[in-house]
């Protein structure tokens, strides 16, 4: 997500607000996959307890968006496609995912321009994700 012309301050994590404002999207978007129908095929590729999934986003983004590289750290290169291979991702569970993603932005991002650039930067993630047709 980084690009050569941006400082610290600039950085989509910093003009988000930082730590807090990234925990409360992450925090969101997971309430919104457990309680959501139309994220049954989503969800049910999670643990039933999401601590564990939501801690790992958070650290993800955090590094993602220009902040501090908090999953790197802990678990070594993020690896994503790897890491996801053992779960049946197609083209609905995407598209779930992003319905989750794209609430939360809305309720916790203000700023239209930077909620765009995050949704096609996470839309294109997504779709690096599927594994199955469809």
């Amino acid at each position: 997500m980084s690009e050569p012309t941006q400082t610290p301050d600039t950085t989509p994590y910093a003009m988000l607000g930082g730590e807090p404002a990234v925990r409360a999207l992450v925090k969101r978007f997971y309430e919104l996959m457990d309680t959501l129908p139309e994220s049954y095929a989503i969800r049910k590729l999670h643990p039933q307890d999401l601590s564990g999934s939501e801690d790992k986003l958070f650290m993800f983004l955090s590094g993602w968006l220009g902040g501090p590289q908090l999953f790197v750290e802990k678990f070594g290169h993020p690896r994503l496609r790897a890491r996801h291979l053992p779960f049946s991702i197609g083209g609905e569970e995407a598209a779930q995912w992003m319905l989750c993603m794209r609430q939360a932005m809305a309720e916790h991002i203000a700023d239209d321009a930077l909620r765009g650039r995050l949704d096609k930067a996470l839309t294109d993630l997504a779709e690096f994700m599927r594994n199955q047709g469809g």
